[in-house]
């Protein structure tokens, strides 16, 4: 009997509000360094997604699973290359790092100005990785 052993290639995140820094849970805040500054904080029914200036953290909770949470943490300096999608409604955030892995992130029923905070995170993002 053969198997294949599977391997996720792309995590995918659906984010729609944008939150305070103040509004973070406890134990997101806990993985912002003392040298970061929150850009920009995202969540949805069980996500939370933070924007520092120097790395974005996501935290993946399943709800079934009551302890159950994956904390994604990317340094923007392992980004290889990345891609914004501006939809009518939605902002599409797709990346690919160093190591080949991938992530996509859509940040739905998005406005003209919830879109221009997307812009900064985006325009934060490019500094770092290409420069000043």
């Amino acid at each position: 009997m053969a198997y294949i052993k599977f391997k996720e290639l792309t995590k995918y995140f659906d984010f729609k509000t944008e939150i305070e820094e103040e509004d973070l849970p406890g134990y997101a805040k806990e993985y912002v360094l003392e040298n970061e500054k929150i850009i920009l904080s995202y969540k949805n029914s069980k996500d939370y997604a933070v924007f520092t200036n120097k790395r974005m953290i996501l935290f993946d909770r399943d709800p079934m699973a009551m302890y159950y949470k994956k904390i994604h943490i990317f340094p923007y300096k392992s980004i290889s290359s990345h891609v914004v999608n501006f939809k009518p409604g939605k902002v599409e955030l797709l990346f690919t790092f160093d190591s080949g892995y991938q992530l996509h992130m859509n940040f739905i029923e998005m406005n003209h100005d919830k879109k221009e905070n997307i812009k900064v995170v985006f325009r934060a993002i490019m500094k770092y990785t290409i420069g000043d």
